[in-house]
């Protein structure tokens, strides 16, 4: 697999090649120059550092099990509520996508999947947009390889994001598309933005690369000057009608609902109770005294790297949470994740770091700032194999639960 290149100087070609060189042991035939392009761009054409990023992501990729999601069965929620249309193509062949926000129902969606299951859903949809734009781009040219996005936030419920399940669902998703997903983007609207959405956005941006936000430009609602940058390089006969085109479903609707997802409140036949749940997980009740913390320790050895999993979930309140390791030979102390409050008395906390040989690494669940009340807590911490049967198992387990790893 090969495709076409922005023309880049004679300097950046010999870094490209180094780094492919660099990267061979961890690269397929799907990794063309273009791919690997997209990481040095991501980091300024910082070799070492692209590395860093697209090793990470790999390994992202095999927890996601991406070569074989395709044969994933994603849950009826995510496949006929979560709204977005592939809506043709710009004039330099790129993918267009609409997303009618307004008719997105994001508590009953988070009562009806886990945050992996919409993560992952997600990933799935962008890897199909992606090889749709490859495609484009063998006709078309390299630049047909980005999307542009289209987002309408008309009427917007913007209080089921105050929820912090939603609230940390979207931040870990922006994440996640940051770190597996660099220079994908070519161009975002926004428009009919309500009042607050500014407010929601400048906390979204602090996670996102300044050349993403270089490319989402926002309209407020009742504005419609995006219009004139939209048409500039989007054809009107191929954009619905409702949002400034001249396309129509079958059946004449301007929304073309009939071409797309078109979302919707969720039904709540489809919602889950998470509290009964079935798991093959060895689970352990404790009780973290008032002023006290409760310390997990595990040792890797040198042996082949291995995941350290949680999952846990803390009755009526909520806990502090974090790991640090110490380094046996170095004797260097690390903060793998750093302790902060977590809402597990909300929804199931659940997450995954890799692991280095010779290091211990301590679970901390810290009730030490409580002087009222104990925490009752429901857990199981555990080292897996990294090795692809290990991933398998590790992303098996992940999707039967309510929330999905946060970094």
């Amino acid at each position: 697999m090969s495709g076409p290149l922005p023309e880049i100087s004679e300097e950046q070609r010999a870094i490209l090649e180094q780094f492919r060189q660099q990267m061979n042991d961890a690269l397929v035939d799907t990794h063309d120059d273009y791919f690997l392009l997209r990481w040095l761009r991501a980091r300024k054409w910082n070799m070492d550092a692209a590395e860093k990023m697209l090793r990470a992501s790999l390994k992202t990729r095999a927890m996601w099990n991406v070569d074989n999601i395709e044969k994933w069965d994603p849950p009826k929620a995510l496949q006929e509520y979560l709204p977005y249309g592939l809506m043709g193509y710009d004039n330099e062949g790129s993918p267009i996508l609409v997303c009618p926000f307004y008719n997105f129902d994001m508590w009953g969606m988070m009562h009806c999947v886990t945050r992996f299951e919409f993560q992952k859903y997600l990933v799935l949809l962008l890897e199909r947009f992606m090889k749709v734009a490859y495609e484009q781009s063998l006709k078309h040219g390299w630049k047909a390889r980005q999307l542009v996005v289209f987002f309408d936030m008309q009427d917007v419920n913007l209080k089921q994001y105050a929820w912090r399940p939603a609230a940390e669902c979207v931040i870990s998703t922006v994440k996640q598309y940051e770190s597996n997903f660099p220079e994908l983007l070519k161009m975002c609207y926004i428009i009919n933005a309500p009042k607050l959405f500014s407010v929601a956005f400048n906390i979204v941006k602090k996670f996102l690369d300044e050349n993403t936000t270089s490319k989402i430009v926002i309209y407020k609602s009742g504005v419609d000057r995006w219009q004139q940058q939209l048409f500039s390089h989007v054809d009107r006969k191929g954009f619905p009608k409702a949002w400034g085109g001249e396309l129509v479903d079958k059946t004449g609707d301007p929304q073309c609902k009939s071409m797309m997802i078109w979302g919707g409140k969720l039904p709540e036949e489809l919602y889950i109770d998470q509290n009964n749940q079935q798991s093959d997980k060895d689970f352990t009740e404790a009780q973290v005294p008032k002023g006290d913390k409760l310390k997990l320790n595990f040792k890797v050895n040198n042996e082949k790297q291995k995941i350290l999993s949680w999952e846990f979930r803390t009755i009526d309140y909520d806990i502090k949470f974090g790991i640090y390791s110490v380094d046996e030979v170095s004797g260097e102390k690390r903060s793998e994740v750093p302790l902060g409050t977590v809402y597990s008395n909300e929804m199931d906390e659940i997450g995954y770091i890799s692991t280095r040989p010779n290091t211990t690494y301590t679970v901390v669940f810290d009730n030490s700032a409580s002087y009222l009340r104990s925490k009752k807590l429901r857990y199981w911490v555990d080292l897996i194999s990294e090795e692809e049967e290990g991933i398998s198992e590790l992303t098996n387990q992940m999707d039967h639960t309510q929330i999905a790893a946060k970094e």
